[in-house]
């Protein structure tokens, strides 16, 4: 039960992310796009949902190992509150009597990791730390799995955050692939998010 693996684990799906959103844009010598404008954008929005899962993944996982008895990789043990026999039980710890916990929602999961854990540790301060990113990322996997009046404009709020000017209509693909204003290096918006998330789950794995 090893949180080597987790962190491996998110390591290599968030690759795989990069890499069909890197695929999706080759060109030919022509400069020109391999796949359509649809393709680029629906298997773009696809790799993003991707890493949103991988995230959740890596959460459910790192959460309910050190729930039953897991050391971080630097070999600290975290003061547990609930002492479930394995795995499969901290699972069901979790779950309650619902019909499934929504990692999406990260205030729960900080709540939930200051009740199982000592002060919330590995998990805290670092998830606190990007609270704001994390609600964006919702906001973008909520616009992810379906568009209504409600989703878009928290879409537009978003990007007109990210942006400064107001952004009518902007669909989640443009708002992914577009360089942020703010960002030294030119990224994209999936760019920083991939980069946060990683590193959060690094300063989490290792404790």
């Amino acid at each position: 039960m090893s949180l080597s693996i987790s962190l491996s684990e998110i390591k290599s799906r968030v690759m795989q992310c990069d890499n069909l959103i890197a695929n999706t844009h080759l060109t030919n010598r022509n400069g020109a796009y391999l796949f359509s404008a649809i393709d680029r954008q629906q298997i773009t929005v696809a790799a993003f949902l991707n890493l949103f899962i991988a995230w959740e993944s890596f959460l459910e996982d790192t959460i309910t190992k050190l729930m039953s008895g897991s050391q971080t990789i630097s070999g600290r043990l975290p003061n547990r509150y609930v002492v479930p026999p394995n795995q499969d039980a901290a699972k069901a710890l979790v779950l309650g009597c619902h019909r499934y916990f929504d990692y999406a929602n990260f205030d729960n999961v900080k709540r939930i990791v200051l009740i199982y854990f000592e002060m919330g540790y590995p998990f805290e301060p670092h998830l606190s730390s990007i609270t704001n990113d994390l609600a964006d990322l919702r906001t973008m996997r909520n616009a992810s799995a379906h568009i209504t009046t409600t989703t878009q404009k928290a879409l537009e709020a978003l990007a007109q955050r990210v942006f400064s000017t107001p952004q009518p209509n902007i669909d989640l693909y443009t708002l992914l692939t577009t360089s942020r204003p703010t960002s030294l290096n030119g990224n994209t918006l999936f760019a920083e998010s991939r980069d946060k998330l990683l590193v959060t789950a690094e300063l989490i794995a290792n404790g």
